[in-house]
């Protein structure tokens, strides 16, 4: 038959959001009438529930639902993994990429789990130096892991479309446990997301 997609919204949160998108425009001097916004709000009151869709995720399950017994303690690493949030102070996107390694006590996780956990926290409101912690308290939690490590890099465009307006800006934010507190494990891990393997 092919492929279909299929989105599912919560009727009331959507018509809810309709109404509050379609005041926002005539606050903002627009005629939401008018032919090329006359379904906006309906399409941004289902782009906003998409983009925090992970306030209805929980990433432990996520961990938890591939999480298999291996003896093993070299180190994992999961990098590249693309950042989509939203800011919480202006509600713009801010993008880039996220680094994720843990060290096994006993126990791994699928590799796609270490990304979806990525998206469980990013897609909510947030900050980046929020974001990192809670993708390492969640590994942390569901694998009790020797140690954890996540960097993530960057671009805000609140502050590259507004205020300060700088375009070339990238902010960093790490967060490091267990043996990544160790400055050999943690120079291991850096040299290995910034070298160029494939």
């Amino acid at each position: 038959m092919g492929y279909k997609k299929i989105e599912q919204y919560d009727e009331e949160v959507t018509a809810r959001l309709i109404e509050k998108y379609r005041n926002s425009l005539s606050l903002l001097g627009e005629n939401p009438e008018r032919e090329g916004l006359e379904k906006t709000p309906e399409r941004v009151a289902k782009a906003m529930q998409f983009l925090t869709q992970g306030y209805q995720l929980d990433a432990k399950a996520i961990l938890d639902s591939a999480k298999f017994h291996e003896e093993m303690s070299e180190m994992i690493i999961v990098k590249d993994i693309e950042v989509f949030s939203l800011c919480e102070h202006h509600m713009l996107p801010f993008f880039g990429k996220a680094h994720v390694a843990y060290i096994p006590n006993g126990w791994i996780t699928g590799l796609s789990k270490i990304a979806r956990v990525v998206d469980v926290y990013a897609r909510r409101l947030q900050v980046q130096e929020r974001l990192t912690t809670q993708i390492l308290d969640a590994i942390k939690d569901a694998l009790n892991p020797l140690g954890v490590a996540v960097v993530i890099e960057a671009s805000h465009l609140c502050m590259m479309m507004r205020g300060v307006q700088k375009q070339n800006s990238v902010t960093t934010t790490s967060a490091f446990f267990g043996e990544f507190e160790k400055n050999e494990t943690r120079s291991e891990f850096s040299k290995l997301i910034s070298s160029k393997l494939h």
